[in-house]
């Protein structure tokens, strides 16, 4: 399994154990989290601590758009891109 999909599984399960909206629906790689309701303004801190330790980056306040949390496949971009930087820009 390539780390894309590693990453992916990992936030797919969060996503489903943490926030009962996606436990009710099913929900795919595309479904949009923050427009059908699974994940709120609360559930976005939520999520961005366990971006932060799960896959060791670090989420600024510019890098919380809507875009970016929109769905399961882009939180996995989004990951992908940030651990590729080098650690001297992740401040």
């Amino acid at each position: 399994m390539s780390g894309t999909e590693a990453h992916k599984k990992q936030i797919q399960l969060f996503i489903t154990r943490k926030f009962p909206a996606a436990r009710k629906r099913e929900i795919n790689d595309t479904t949009p989290l923050l427009d059908a309701g699974i994940i709120d303004s609360l559930g976005v801190l939520e999520l961005v601590a366990f971006l932060e330790s799960s896959f060791l980056i670090k989420v600024t306040d510019e890098e919380l758009t809507p875009e970016n949390f929109a769905s399961i496949t882009n939180l996995t971009s989004f990951v992908d891109q940030k651990r590729a930087q080098p650690a001297s820009s992740v401040s």
